[in-house]
C-alpha cells in the first residue's frame, strides 16, 4: 500500500465504494424482483451456467429460479471484505441473512430464515458511462435455512419445505473451522505474520478450492 500514489488511493477508495454497492443494489434488485437491475450488476459476457452467456440468459435464469419456492424474500448484508489482485479485478466475502415467505401445498406456508455468506468475484469492465465495477461471479455458501419457528440446530440445517434436510456449505472454503474442533484446546504452533495487504483472504483460505454448491438464487 505504501508505494502507491495518491491518486492510485483515491482510485482505490471509489472502487471500494463502487464494488461495497454491488451487493447491497443485487439485495434490492432481487427482493423488488426487478430482473434488468439485477442483471446490470454483471458484465455483458457473463456466463450462466456451462453452455450460456449474457445478461439476457441470466435474466431468463433469474426469472425461473425467483418463481419457486418462495414468493417474497429480503435479503439483509452484513460484513464484506474487499481485496484487490490489480486495478480491473477484486475478490470478496459478504454476510447475507435472508428471509423467505415459502408457500406449501395445503395453502399455508412458512417463514424461512437463512444464513450465509457469498463469495464474490469482481470485474472492472465497459459500461454505459465508462468503465465500472461489476460481479464477475457470486459462489453462495449456506449455513442454515429453516422456518422461522424451527431452529437449525445439529446437522443437516439446510431445511427447505417439500425438500430433504442437508448440509450447507458455510464453513468449507476455510480450514480453521474444521481444525479448530479437530484439537482439543488451543494450538502449539507458532503464530502466523499477519497477513499482507490484500491477503486476508487468501491466507484464511491456504489454497482451499471453492466447494462444489448447487446453486440457489439467494
Amino acid at each position: 500500500m505504501t508505494h502507491l500514489t495518491i491518486e492510485d488511493r483515491i482510485a482505490r477508495l471509489e472502487a471500494l465504494d463502487a464494488i461495497r454497492q454491488l451487493p447491497a443494489k443485487y439485495a434490492l434488485a432481487l427482493d423488488m424482483r426487478d430482473m434488468d437491475a439485477m442483471v446490470s450488476l454483471f458484465p455483458a459476457d457473463v456466463r450462466v451456467g456451462k453452455g450460456a452467456s449474457g445478461r439476457e440468459a441470466l435474466r431468463a435464469y433469474m426469472d425461473a429460479t425467483l418463481r419457486s419456492p418462495f414468493t417474497g424474500t429480503s435479503h439483509h448484508i452484513g460484513g464484506h471484505i474487499i481485496e484487490f489482485d490489480d486495478a480491473d479485478h477484486a475478490h470478496g466475502v459478504v454476510y447475507s441473512k435472508n428471509e423467505h415467505e415459502t408457500p406449501v401445498a395445503n395453502g399455508g406456508g412458512e417463514w424461512v430464515i437463512m444464513q450465509m455468506m457469498y463469495v464474490d468475484d469482481y470485474v472492472r469492465a465497459a459500461g454505459p458511462d465508462g468503465p465500472r465495477w461489476y460481479f464477475a461471479r457470486r459462489l453462495p455458501l449456506y449455513w442454515y435455512a429453516t422456518d422461522l419457528n424451527k431452529p437449525p440446530v445439529g446437522p443437516d440445517k439446510m431445511r427447505w419445505p417439500g425438500s430433504d434436510a442437508t448440509e450447507g456449505n458455510f464453513h468449507k472454503l476455510f480450514p480453521s473451522y474444521a481444525e479448530f474442533w479437530e484439537r482439543a484446546g488451543a494450538p502449539d504452533t507458532p503464530l502466523p505474520p499477519p497477513a499482507p495487504f490484500d491477503q486476508f483472504l487468501n491466507q484464511m483460505r491456504r489454497g482451499q478450492a471453492a466447494p462444489k454448491v448447487k446453486v440457489r438464487a439467494d
